[in-house]
């Protein structure tokens, strides 16, 4: 199934693309695009404990179920001042 995969500030740079639209399992969680992402730069594998995921735009746990269609944002700390 797809869904469509969309990355903020260093998760952009690091895999290269703002939003592209992804093939995961029929029976994926949220943790599945993370995998996708380290695959393509194993860099994402150490920011991977402090990026959160939001599926249609509401925070959830990597073992949220994803649905054909869903938006996965991926996002990483953010500091202000």
């Amino acid at each position: 199934m797809k869904v469509t995969l969309r990355l903020f500030s260093i998760a952009k740079e690091l895999a290269g693309f703002e939003e592209r639209e992804v093939e995961v399992s029929p029976d994926a969680k949220a943790s599945e695009v993370l995998d996708i992402l380290s695959r393509l730069n194993p860099q994402f594998t150490g920011w991977r404990r402090s990026l959160r995921l939001a599926v249609n735009r509401e925070y959830v746990p990597e073992g949220h179920p994803l649905r054909p269609g869903d938006e996965v944002a991926i996002i990483p700390p953010v500091s202000g001042g």
